[in-house]
């Protein structure tokens, strides 16, 4: 049976722009990669009349409702509430959680609970309860009128950590179906080239599907496949990932990895390869991106940010002459850059970054979006020059980031570097 779900977000604060809700989003994503369609994102204030009227049109439209916030101990927080009212629920006190929430206040907090928190002991009679393994709200889930409803916090951390321990289980049992999906990563081309050169094959997709998403300097594609069997639809998977792969070739990084510093992690602890990095315009971005993966200490020496041309010469050693006649933003000096942090650290490669991320040209007249990003090897030192518009600053020095990254990859892959 294909599901269909909303997701309905309580808080004004979200509303009032004070935090966005980035709960819908990792729902989404999540309930995607379990074959279940988002039809519906809906935001309500702590208003319990607005709630409940969001909750009886979401009934209406949606086979699996999801609601996040509102479980908390204050006077404004309604959510459990509101629910068993809507759908004729009767909220019951559960002695052996309220035990857990004051041991939470004593032993971690050192405090005594305070009364108001006995109603998030409170949960719907019969119901599926979540534990909060890292606050004090549970969450919890029951079906009532074929429509199953699931109340998860509203703390992004406590959210996530009860969507992949409680709630991910608790919507798998809802299918007789097994659903797998393989995220295919690749860096290079837009999420428009990537849909022109699979459409034809895309549009007639249904089981297996395969879909495009966009992120931050890269596309993702999801294939997903549903069958009896995890070896079922594994099988069924194969061939849309293999054909995939040799669509998009080289642009293709990697199957089910986090993102281009984890492929990269992998590949040089596969080599036993170390590298370092000198930054200039990206202020320590790709060493801050890689040293927060567990593992990085192994293959990571160390590196510059080089912000001054002056730190360039005296840190990096890059020749005073050279940088008078080019500038701190040009070829010659990404080159030398790497060379200095390679040389510097005693690492097998190092990376290196010169640019202007905005928002005016530099003092040279180079304009905004013009980066050089350099790659120092014991086979030699590559270049590659970028042109990446008048963007925004954080978009500049996110996407130079990944250049970075993808011709670290590629040289480890035997790859051309340079051009992509």
């Amino acid at each position: 049976m294909a599901h269909s779900a909303e997701i309905i977000a309580v808080g004004t604060e979200i509303l009032l722009g004070n935090i966005a809700n980035t709960n819908a989003q990792y729902l989404s994503c999540e309930l995607s990669s379990l074959g279940i369609s988002v039809y519906w994102h809906t935001v309500v204030g702590d208003n319990p009349e607005r709630l409940r009227a969001a909750l009886e049109l979401a009934r209406t439209r949606a086979d699996i409702i999801i609601t996040t916030g509102g479980l908390g101990p204050t006077y404004d927080d309604l959510t459990k509430q509101v629910i068993c009212e809507t759908f004729g629920q009767r909220l019951v006190l559960h002695e052996d959680i309220l035990d857990g929430i004051r041991s939470f206040y004593r032993e971690a907090l050192h405090r005594e609970m305070p009364l108001n928190n006995t109603q998030q002991a409170e949960l719907p009679e019969g119901c599926t309860i979540f534990d909060n393994a890292v606050g004090t709200a549970p969450g919890c889930a029951f079906t009532s009128g074929g429509v199953s409803v699931l109340m998860l916090p509203g703390p992004p951390f406590e959210m996530e950590t009860m969507v992949e321990r409680c709630a991910i289980p608790y919507l798998k049992r809802l299918s007789d179906e097994t659903i797998v999906s393989h995220d295919i990563m690749c860096f290079g081309l837009g999420e428009s080239s990537v849909e022109e050169l699979l459409h034809d094959r895309m549009v007639h997709m249904v089981n297996p599907s395969l879909a495009t998403y966009a992120k931050p300097a890269e596309v993702r594609l999801r294939a997903t496949a549903k069958a009896a069997s995890s070896t079922e639809a594994e099988a069924m998977l194969a061939p849309v990932v293999e054909e995939v792969k040799s669509a998009l070739g080289s642009y293709v990084y990697g199957v089910d990895v986090s993102g281009l510093p984890a492929q990269c992690l992998k590949l040089l602890r596969e080599k036993n390869v170390t590298f370092a990095t000198a930054e200039s315009c990206t202020g320590g971005m790709i060493a801050a991106q890689f040293t927060s993966l567990p593992g990085a200490s192994a293959v990571y020496r160390g590196g510059v940010v080089s912000y001054w041309t002056s730190v360039k010469h005296d840190v990096l050693g890059v020749d005073q002459g050279l940088l008078d006649e080019w500038g701190a933003v040009a070829e010659p000096t990404a080159r030398a850059m790497a060379e200095g942090a390679r040389r510097i650290t005693g690492a097998d490669l190092a990376v290196s970054v010169t640019g202007v991320a905005g928002p005016d040209c530099d003092e040279r007249g180079n304009p905004v979006g013009l980066v050089f990003v350099g790659l120092a090897t014991p086979d030699g030192t590559f270049c590659r020059k970028l042109q990446l518009g008048k963007r925004r600053r954080d978009r500049i020095r996110s996407v130079t980031c990944n250049h970075a990254f993808d011709m670290l990859r590629r040289y480890l892959t035997d790859l051309p570097v340079e051009e992509l």
